[in-house]
């Protein structure tokens, strides 16, 4: 292989792993009240109970 395809090679692989470290730096924590928890949690059971039943 020519020595520019190696470079072009590099250089998207470069780009695709930078973006994703660039993602993960980025990534905040949803701030959520405990009455929001509460209701993803309540929810949660209630999806886990109807797929069991599904089954």
């Amino acid at each position: 292989m020519p020595w520019y395809a190696w470079l072009i090679l590099i250089v998207a692989i470069g780009s695709i792993v930078g973006g994703l470290f660039m993602l993960r730096d980025t990534a905040k924590k949803l701030p959520l009240s405990e009455d929001q928890l509460k209701r993803i949690h309540e929810r949660e059971v209630e999806q886990n109970a109807k797929d069991a039943q599904d089954r």
